[in-house]
This record gives C-alpha cells, structure tokens and sequence, in this order.
C-alpha cells in the first residue's frame, strides 16, 4: 500500500509554494514568476501516481531557484528551534516521572511524535508553538496507533538505529528519545537533510538544538530531497542506511516516500496526520498521533 497524492494536495502545495515564495523575497516580479512555474509544475506532474514529498521537493527548487533564497524559512525554522527548546525542560520532566525501561522510552516517543506538529501553511492545519506543552500532556490520549512497544523490543535488539529527523524544531524533541534508545545499548545516527527544503531540519539546526550532544553522530541524507528517496541520497549516507538493524523515520515525508520502498529492515514512522491525505492513508482521524512499524516483505 502506497501513499499516493490525493486532489486535496494540489491546494496544499500551491499554498505552500505561494506562501514560501513571499517569504523569500519582496520582489513582485520573482514571486510572479515563482508561482508561475509553480502552476506549470504542478499542470506537467500532478498525476494519481504522483507522491506528494516528491512535488513539495519540486516546489521548493522552483521557489529557490527563481528567487535566489536558498533557505526562505531560515527565520521561522530558528524561531522554531529557540521555542521548543523552551519546553525542553518540561518534556523532560513529563519523561522522568516514569520508571526507567518501556515507560520512559513510550513517552520520549509521544514527545517525538508531538514535535511533529511543528509544521507551516498546511491548509487546515493551525499550530502554535506555545501549544506544544498541551499537545505532550495529551500525547496518550491522541494517539491512534500504537506500536510503541513493538519498537521498544525491535531497538532492545538493535545494535544500529538510524534516525531520520524532519523538521527544525521537532529535531529539540527527538533528543529524548534519542536518549532512551543509547540507554537501551543502540549506537544511533542521526540523518539531516543535506540542503534546506522548507522548514526541514539541516546540519545546523541539529547543531542549534544539540542532537550532536546525545547522537553517536549526526549525518546528512546529502540531498534536499523532502522524505527518503534512495536515489537523491549521497553514497556516504546509503551506506549508514544499509547497515542500520532499526529505522525510526519521523514525519509525512518520511512516511509519503518510505511506503513507495521495498524496505529491509523494519522502519518505525513516528508523525502526526497534518493532513487529510496521510490521516486517510493511515485510517485514523486528522491530528492524530501515530506510532507505526513498516517491515520488510509486508503490505503496508
């Protein structure tokens, strides 16, 4: 099963592209011609087969490209980053209280999957950063699947996990667990995107937020490719993938690209539905948490 584009996507994507290009630059004439080659974007690849990380890819080079901004979010993804690591402290707090063992590491991924919400212009989709602490209070109770300790066994097993981050700011959050899972004897590498691609996490938000610091080491997926698609990927990076015994792969991209792949070691998708088109897919409610382990061989 494969998580294809829907109609809903074409208005997110134009949306998006619309609102990045504004972001990157004041000139009328380039935001013109940015939504320009937007639409004709869209008119040549919007197809039922199409797979939305990889237009939302093609959208932000166009934005890039005609406007000369290599990073047009760079202020909210900062932003993004000082705020969560605000509440740090308090995510912390929420973990500790639990015994050390499944407890801990079950609310270091309700934190990580919270983080996910941290997300711009989604039609529909309204976030607020000083939400973040209500949203971890309420992680349990929105959360709509649940294969958490079916991952907390599969990385007892593990002797490589590799993480895939998505966005800057959520990035704050994925250090707790991160945290659980060195506890748990796993050598963890964290990969970032190799070049900005919206509001996604790169080499310097995971520098800002300090995943280095808990990480075994902190890589580039070489690509600005939004989600895993092998072929954008550095050799450097494949050769990480290809040994990793557990894949924890955060966010809709993730998810949007993973499901198109013959994987071979089991890949757990940490994310909140954002959006209609992947809360379908997962056959759960809009906003909701999900926990869900893909493996290999198996229909998704």
């Amino acid at each position: 099963m494969q998580l294809k584009i829907s109609p809903e996507c074409a208005l997110c994507i134009l949306q998006r592209g619309y609102i990045e290009a504004l972001e990157a630059t004041k000139d009328s004439g380039l935001r013109f011609k940015a939504v320009s080659e937007l639409l004709r974007m869209l008119a040549e690849n919007f197809r039922p087969n199409a797979i939305p990380a990889v237009l939302g890819t093609m959208r932000d080079r166009i934005v890039k490209s005609v406007t000369g901004n290599r990073d047009p979010l760079a202020e909210r993804k900062k932003m993004s980053n000082i705020e969560t690591m605000r509440i740090l402290p308090f995510a912390e707090r929420i973990i500790l209280e639990e015994k050390p063992g499944y407890l801990r590491f079950r609310r270091a991924c309700l934190c990580a999957i919270v983080g996910n919400a941290i997300e711009f212009f989604i039609p529909g989709h309204a976030f607020d950063l000083k939400e973040l602490s209500n949203l971890i209070l309420d992680a349990e109770k929105n959360l709509a699947i649940d294969d958490i300790y079916k991952a907390y066994m599969l990385a007892s097993e593990s002797k490589l996990v590799v993480y895939l981050a998505d966005n800057a700011g959520e990035i704050v959050l994925d250090k707790l667990l991160i945290r659980e899972l060195k506890k748990l004897g796993c050598k963890v590498i964290v990969a970032v995107k190799g070049e900005p691609v919206y509001n996604d996490a790169t080499i310097e938000d995971a520098l800002l937020s300090g995943i280095d610091e808990v990480a075994d080491k902190v890589v580039t997926t070489g690509t600005d490719m939004m989600g895993l698609m092998p072929s954008n990927c550095s050799r450097e990076f494949l050769e990480i993938y290809e040994r990793a015994d557990f894949v924890i792969a955060k966010g809709m991209g993730n998810a949007e690209t993973i499901t198109e792949m013959e994987i071979k070691v089991p890949h757990l998708l940490l994310l909140r539905t954002k959006c209609e088109n992947v809360a379908n897919f997962f056959r759960v409610e809009r906003n909701r948490n999900v926990a869900k382990i893909l493996y290999p061989g198996r229909n998704h």
